[in-house]
């Protein structure tokens, strides 16, 4: 299976560890990881701004690179969630594509999906001794249903404690340009959630998505708090 990595905007520029270390728990269990080199960044945040041109064209960029992939997984529940629920929508004059579209997004995935539901692996063999609480982000669980398996594989990883956080499935505030936008009420939802972070006893905040984890930690950092925010690769990379 050929595999290629979309490693994300945020990713590369700000967060390069999360995707050393989703490669390194894909090798980890036999993948062969490609990246193609020419790859940039989704269309999301123009997307969701309203400029649709601009969006499509790295629609297309993003199909043409990764288009010769078997399966194409980022680290990213956002970005996933762009490729395969609005790609149709945005590209949906191009009839040429409707069928690429369609098929690319079928088989691209956000990394613990495709660790639990492809792969079928739960135990990809972490060890992270720490207590830990996860934090559900939006596009993951309600774009592409990601709900369990960031747990199931949690639950695998020797030494780590669990501690459920309360009001996990509710936004941390960020949304891209909402945060910026919307300052006030972005803020309120992120001391929100920072609270029910706090109240688990938790070292460690983790989610599948850098965006969320960036807003959480500049939150977490502000308050002096001992809490660290990782994502989840980089929690089933340790070992």
């Amino acid at each position: 299976m050929r595999v290629a990595l979309f490693v994300t905007c945020l990713v590369d520029q700000l967060f390069p560890a999360v995707g050393e270390a989703t490669v390194s728990v894909l090798r980890r269990l036999g993948v062969d990881v490609q990246f193609p080199e020419g790859q940039t960044c989704c269309g999301q945040v123009a997307f969701n701004d309203g400029f649709w041109p601009e969006a499509a064209r790295l629609a297309q960029k993003f199909i043409k690179d990764f288009d010769d992939s078997d399966a194409v997984v980022a680290p990213s529940g956002s970005c996933v969630a762009m490729v395969r629920e609005f790609y149709p929508v945005l590209l949906r004059d191009e009839s040429a594509l409707a069928d690429r579209v369609r098929a690319l997004g079928r088989r691209t995935y956000e990394l613990s999906e495709f660790l639990v539901d492809v792969l079928h692996r739960e135990d990809v063999g972490a060890h992270f001794p720490h207590r830990v609480t996860y934090h559900a982000s939006c596009h993951g669980l309600r774009g592409l249903h990601v709900t369990t398996q960031p747990l199931r594989l949690l639950a695998a990883v020797r030494g780590l404690e669990l501690r459920p956080l309360p009001g996990v499935e509710e936004c941390c505030g960020f949304g891209g340009m909402f945060s910026v936008k919307f300052a006030a009420l972005s803020g309120s939802m992120l001391d929100a959630k920072i609270g029910a972070i706090e109240s688990t006893g938790a070292e460690v905040v983790t989610a599948t998505d850098s965006s969320c984890l960036m807003h959480i930690a500049g939150g977490l950092s502000r308050r002096n708090s001992p809490v660290r925010a990782m994502h989840l690769a980089e929690i089933l990379a340790a070992q």
